[in-house]
C-alpha cells in the first residue's frame, strides 16, 4: 500500500471524518480550510497520529504549518526523516 493510501486511512478513520472516505481524497487535496476543513484541534490529534504510526514527532507550529499541507507533503515528510534515520 502507497504510504499517501495509508495517510488517507489514518486521517479518515482517526479524525472521525464521516462524509468522505479515503479513496475519494486527492494527495493534493487540502487538509485545513476549503480542503478537508480540519481545524487546529484535528492538527493536534495528526501530530499524535504521526508519532504513533511513524515515530515522528512535530513539535514547531511553523513545520507543522509546512508538513500539514495535504497528504502528499505529510508523505513526503515521512519520507524524508525515514531516510534521515535509516
Amino acid at each position: 500500500m502507497r504510504l499517501e493510501d495509508k495517510l488517507k486511512e489514518l486521517i479518515v478513520s482517526e479524525l472521525q471524518i464521516k462524509n468522505i472516505q479515503p479513496e475519494e481524497l486527492d494527495d493534493n487535496t487540502p487538509i485545513f480550510g476549503e480542503g478537508l476543513g480540519l481545524d487546529s484541534l484535528d492538527a493536534v490529534e495528526l501530530a499524535a497520529i504521526l508519532k504513533k504510526n511513524y515515530h515522528l514527532e512535530i513539535k514547531n507550529r511553523n513545520v507543522a504549518r509546512e508538513v500539514f499541507v495535504s497528504v502528499k507533503t505529510i508523505a513526503d515528510y515521512i519520507r524524508e526523516h525515514q531516510e534521515k534515520s535509516n
